[in-house]
């Protein structure tokens, strides 16, 4: 596994052996938020590139609860989630390998109040048009994903999409 990620050996061993019971897939949670015709985006600390905000959802909080609370966290913005627009398995579509199997649901959000706030995750945030994306972390969403935000809050009737 350490091969396959780049990840460290002994960091990768330490990881899995807090683990227990059956293995089952992570639950990760991003959240496509509009002003107007801009998507909202978050740059991470760590790799210093741009994503939408969401993170591993929390054991005891609903995906779409996880979600809002990312949003609030990451940017500093109130939001109410109103929709699911994807379900992926997160090895199908290009994002660089982990040592995680996760699964990635994506949510159209609407924008309630709150101002641009960043945290112990992010340094920046703000709203982008669909054809002037800032560099984007592939670790946490890729181009085509943002596309497909643009189109479901274009289109709200648009049927979930799933693999």
């Amino acid at each position: 596994m350490s091969h396959g990620t780049g990840e460290n050996p002994t960091e990768l061993a330490q990881a899995f052996a807090m683990e227990k019971g059956y293995a089952t897939p992570k639950v990760n949670v991003r959240a496509a938020v509009f002003q107007g015709e801009r998507i909202l985006l978050v740059r991470e600390l760590s790799d210093g590139l741009w994503t939408l905000p969401g993170g591993w959802a929390d054991v005891g909080d609903s995906p779409s609860v996880a979600a809002v609370r990312e949003v609030k966290e990451e940017s500093g913005f109130d939001v109410q989630a109103i929709k699911l627009i994807a379900v992926y398995d997160r090895d199908l579509h290009g994002h660089p390998a982990i040592p995680y199997h996760t699964y990635k649901l994506f949510f159209l959000c609407d924008l309630l109040g709150g101002s641009a706030a960043t945290s112990g995750e992010t340094d920046a945030v703000d709203f982008f048009e669909e054809h002037s994306l800032p560099p984007l972390s592939t670790t946490r969403v890729v181009e085509k994903q943002i596309h497909l935000m643009f189109d479901h809050h274009r289109n709200r009737h648009l049927s979930t999409v799933f693999d």
